[in-house]
């Protein structure tokens, strides 16, 4: 059996997505499109499925400092190709930058000052389904069963009806959404087009592909030829699936190199907001947030979880507590500031690469879908102390390897209160998390462990034990 393998940055990243309508207007430098020409919604108006915002990826550009200074080292950006929808997975044309968003100029202007930043991009690849607009569907729409595109989608019958939902569709679609056509992945010539696909923006200068629903692609051997290809140009390429529950059958090393990590993103947020989720915001999920879950409960989830996967799989995996999927994770805990602190603490030393959504890390709140894909809030409205705990964590994880790469151990699991180990040979942590309401002491002798000095947090040490305040984290370097 072949040993896995997966990209070795991204076991240093630390990701930052993008819903790229929201994020920035910045300026053409070109003024082919001038806003001014574009009837946009306000930018501080409550976010709408229908209308645009107008950001775009001048805008990314534009804010590529403060994505630095927070830390970040890799964007993963939402879909970004022609589209007629502000989330753009309705796709048109596979080879064209969203005109809206800037075109191709703008995203290979974002790729070459990204790298000059040592920051990756990640795009997102929807590849399950197309949409309406899509030139071999449209033609199918146009001339029917004479079509020379009928074997690209799976049609069923006539007369198509694409837009009256008071008739058949006729047509396979995602879900069944008669506005997003599924490919028919059977077909080799689709095959080919969406391998060229993948292949043309590696090429281009991407990082790597976060693919779309994934597990809907039913054709064997589909995605094993993908990472083939997509590997073949670059070896360091990630790929990276949206699949919310067990992955085990793509992450063999044959085909993804890690998943969004819902398995993980769940305990946490059930650990740190406890009874404060807000379960009919999470209904329809694959992830749980819900019950509320005690420090023994929290350990019993990451012991199966590290059970599920090769050790290189955890290392790569994207880390999250939301994204434009879900609602936001001070949202979905009934505004508590104090569980997303948890929450990110959590995360931010937990082996694999770490995300943050848009906006987190200054505060922005949002609920279902389209409210978690509010727009970037204005300076006065950040909550600073969010910010800089956020770039603290990133920063404390750049600097040391046992917060990225170590070896990861509960040392201590009881009550309110949850404690690990990250060691490396270059030196190892102590992280404790209390998620009560009272303080709580712990003896030392229990932990097991050599105490240095104090890194981070609310952790205080009276002789033979540490005390942590309520809601708190603390992390301490070890000694041996």
């Amino acid at each position: 059996m072949t040993a896995i393998q997966t990209p070795d940055w991204v076991k240093h990243a630390v990701f930052y997505q993008i819903f790229p309508d929201r994020f920035a207007r910045g300026v053409d430098p070109r003024d082919r499109l001038p806003q001014s020409a574009i009837d946009l919604e306000p930018w501080d108006a409550p976010p709408t499925n229908e209308g645009y915002k107008g950001g775009n990826l001048w805008g990314v550009i534009e804010k590529l400092s403060y994505l630095q200074d927070l830390g970040i080292t890799a964007i993963y950006l939402t879909p970004i190709f022609q589209s007629a929808s502000n989330h753009r997975y309705h796709t048109h044309d596979y080879y064209q930058v969203d005109p809206l968003l800037g075109g191709n100029e703008a995203l290979r202007a974002l790729i070459d000052a990204a790298h000059d930043r040592d920051i990756k991009i990640v795009l997102d690849g929807v590849f399950n389904h197309a949409s309406r607009g899509f030139f071999q569907f449209n033609d199918i729409l146009e001339h029917g069963p004479h079509s020379p595109w009928l074997d690209w989608f799976r049609v069923t019958d006539w007369p198509l009806s694409a837009y009256d939902g008071a008739k058949p569709a006729n047509y396979e679609s995602w879900v069944g959404n008669r506005a997003l056509p599924q490919f028919n992945h059977d077909n080799p010539d689709v095959r080919e087009y969406i391998m060229r696909i993948g292949e043309y923006w590696i090429r281009e200068g991407i990082d790597g592909w976060r693919l779309d629903v994934p597990f809907e692609v039913k054709t064997p051997g589909f995605w094993q030829e993908f990472r083939d290809r997509i590997k073949a140009i670059d070896p360091e390429a990630y790929i990276v699936g949206e699949v919310w529950s067990h992955a085990a059958p793509w992450l063999d090393g044959t085909a993804f190199d890690a998943v969004m990590n819902y398995e993980l993103t769940g305990p946490i947020l059930a650990f740190a907001a406890g009874d404060r989720i807000h379960e009919d915001m999470v209904g329809g999920h694959d992830y749980a947030p819900y019950p509320a879950l005690d420090a023994a409960g929290y350990a019993a989830k990451i012991e199966r979880l590290f059970g599920l996967y090769d050790w290189q799989i955890h290392l790569a995996q994207l880390n999250l507590l939301d994204s434009h999927d879900t609602p936001r994770a001070v949202t979905l805990a009934d505004g508590d500031r104090g569980s997303l602190c948890i929450a990110l603490f959590l995360m931010f030393t937990f082996p694999g690469a770490p995300c943050i959504y848009y906006g987190d890390e200054v505060g922005l709140a949002g609920a279902h879908d389209p409210d978690c894909r509010r727009s970037f809030p204005p300076e006065e409205a950040w909550d600073r102390d969010l910010l800089e705990m956020c770039r603290t964590l990133i920063a404390l994880r750049r600097q040391h390897s046992a917060l990225r790469t170590g070896e990861y151990q509960t040392a201590i699991a009881r009550g309110s209160v949850y404690g690990f180990v990250r060691r490396d040979a270059d030196g190892a942590f102590l992280g404790l998390a209390n998620v009560g309401m009272e303080p709580v002491s712990v003896a030392i002798a229990e932990l097991g462990v050599a105490l240095g000095d104090r890194v981070f947090g609310a952790i205080e040490r009276n002789g033979d034990e540490l005390t942590l305040a309520p809601r708190s984290v603390g992390l301490l370097a070890l000694t041996s």
